[in-house]
């Protein structure tokens, strides 16, 4: 069977994330040209988005129909702070290249030799490497995407298994000490595994739940501010823009902030609080295209 045959789509098309406090954001629209949205996201040094203000990009996106320029494809490949959708990036690009008569496919490869020379994850620049060698084999695609998949699918059962103990946390039916506990297992234990963007999603509605107890939220903030720089920076960042956040929490926030970073990373902090609240800003005026 053919790499481009339905049953690559569907392995690795799993159920769009959905969180048990609702559906997954959708796009209100992208921008008209997402490469050069996602070479911005690149500069800024943060996460891919379908647009600014959107919700962050995850794998599916990358073969859903979601994202299907090449150009912003490759982008992507280059630039992404996550793992898991750089990887992805490389799949379609490399199953492009295996449809092109060998005697035609001098782009592809130039191409995948930037890729392997500039990308920021070591991951996509391992997997452009290993498509090179194999001249774009429909069988190194296939292994690719098995490995991709089985790095991601138990990471999202892990994920979904952790938003059964949210329910227990919002029916008082476990400890806060315990859900801290599982909090910090889940965390541990889908690290560089699920899409950034699902895992964002999940701590942004615990941040945004009435129904998560402020002492949770805040026991919640602190772990996240001993996260890396990137991952602190996009959480902490989301939590100050939010518009339903609670007022005590995000006075919380700025006081831990101020006692544990630098001059320069609050400055940091401020600037891609205010650009996310421009966006919001931006999103809500009525017909408004995403530029």
């Amino acid at each position: 069977m053919g790499v481009g045959a339905r049953p690559f789509v569907i392995y690795f098309s799993p159920l769009a994330p959905e969180s048990r406090f609702g559906s997954n954001v959708g796009m209100n629209g992208s921008p008209p040209d997402l490469a050069a949205h996602f070479m911005e996201c690149g500069t800024l040094n943060t996460n891919l988005t379908l647009a600014p203000g959107e919700r962050m990009v995850i794998t599916d996106d990358l073969f859903n129909g979601t994202v299907t320029d090449l150009a912003a494809i490759t982008m992507a490949a280059v630039v992404a702070r996550d793992g898991m959708v750089a990887r992805a990036a490389i799949l379609p690009l490399g199953l492009a290249a295996s449809r092109v008569e060998r005697g035609n496919r001098a782009k592809y490869e130039k191409l995948f030799a930037l890729i392997e020379d500039t990308a920021f994850d070591v991951g996509a620049r391992e997997s452009a490497e290993a498509l090179i060698h194999s001249r774009f084999r429909e069988g190194q695609i296939r292994d690719l995407v098995q490995e991709l998949g089985g790095t991601i699918q138990p990471a999202r059962l892990r994920y979904r298994a952790f938003l059964d103990v949210v329910k227990l946390l919002t029916e008082k039916k476990i400890s806060e000490p315990m859900f801290l506990d599982e909090f910090l297992d889940f965390t541990r234990t889908v690290a560089g595994k699920l899409d950034f963007g699902i895992y964002s999603m999940c701590v942004d509605r615990l941040f945004a739940s009435r129904r998560i107890p402020l002492p949770v939220q805040v026991s919640l903030l602190k772990e996240v501010l001993k996260f890396p720089p990137l991952v602190r920076k996009e959480l902490a960042t989301n939590l100050l823009a939010a518009p339903g956040a609670r007022p005590e929490l995000v006075a919380q926030a700025r006081h831990e902030m101020a006692g544990l970073m630098s001059r320069d990373q609050l400055t940091e902090i401020v600037l891609f609080t205010t650009l996310k609240l421009t966006w919001a800003a931006q999103r809500a005026i009525p017909g408004r295209v995403a530029a």
